[in-house]
């Protein structure tokens, strides 16, 4: 049986998702056998309306996840309360599945009794990413949060991103062993060092690596392609690596 799989809006670009707008996305992810779309509060150029947003996906039968370039925690180690709330009415509107946000500064200081408030009352589940920053993508820190968070009886779902370990200098592997409990959701990406300079690249279909990645998480996790999409005809190019990852 296939996983179903997603795709990231950003795979096909920043600068070609504000200019289409999301809704020109849809009918390509569909068409390319895709269960989703992750919609990336971004790239918007100004917000849409998330509800005809929503019922343009649900004609195209995909479910969404919303990604919103937020922190957990600010650099003084409070709750950036204030931005999850807007983020949260967001994706209610849109009915997604989840909503992914990276950790930001977590710390001794941070009130983890309001964190609990927040999460307790939270319309859409909260999935955390491991990012590419220097605070927000460390392994240790993203280990003791979900550890903190799950002995408080409030545990927190992961957006593993195997490729964003790269920027961190952790190893993937490592990585997938240590979190492997908290995983519910895979943003699938190669690495390539161009000079220095690290970039997404699309993953090879007979790269062992990225498939041994997958042995660690629960069987049919969910999975989206966040490494660029790029050719004349953009559904046939997603429906390739699609079909790829829903045998992975």
């Amino acid at each position: 049986m296939k996983t179903p799989v997603l795709v990231a809006a950003s795979a096909y670009g920043a600068d070609f998702v504000r200019q289409v707008g999301h809704a020109h996305l849809i009918p390509i992810v569909a068409a390319a056998g895709a269960a989703g779309l992750e919609i990336r509060r971004e790239l918007f150029v100004d917000l849409p309306n998330f509800a005809d947003l929503h019922d343009l996906l649900i004609a195209h039968r995909l479910f969404s996840v919303y990604s919103a370039p937020i922190e957990l925690f600010r650099a003084n180690g409070s709750l950036a309360r204030e931005e999850l709330d807007q983020v949260m009415w967001e994706a209610q509107q849109l009915q997604s599945r989840f909503v992914k946000v990276s950790l930001g500064h977590f710390s001794p200081a941070s009130n983890m009794l309001e964190w609990a408030r927040f999460v307790a009352q939270a319309p859409v589940p909260l999935l955390l990413e491991n990012d590419q920053t220097a605070h927000g993508g460390r392994l240790e820190a993203i280990a003791n949060f979900l550890a903190v968070c799950s002995s408080t009886g409030m545990p927190l779902g992961m957006t593993f991103d195997m490729g964003n370990w790269r920027w961190s200098g952790v190893d993937a592997e490592v990585a997938a062993r240590t979190l492997a409990g908290h995983v519910q959701y895979v943003h699938c990406k190669g690495v390539w060092d161009d000079g220095g300079k690290l970039k997404a690249v699309p993953l090879e279909e007979g790269d062992s690596y990225w498939r041994q990645l997958f042995s660690h998480f629960p069987r049919g996790v969910q999975r989206a392609i966040e490494f660029p999409l790029v050719g004349k005809d953009l559904e046939a190019v997603t429906r390739d690596y699609v079909s790829m990852l829903a045998s992975a």
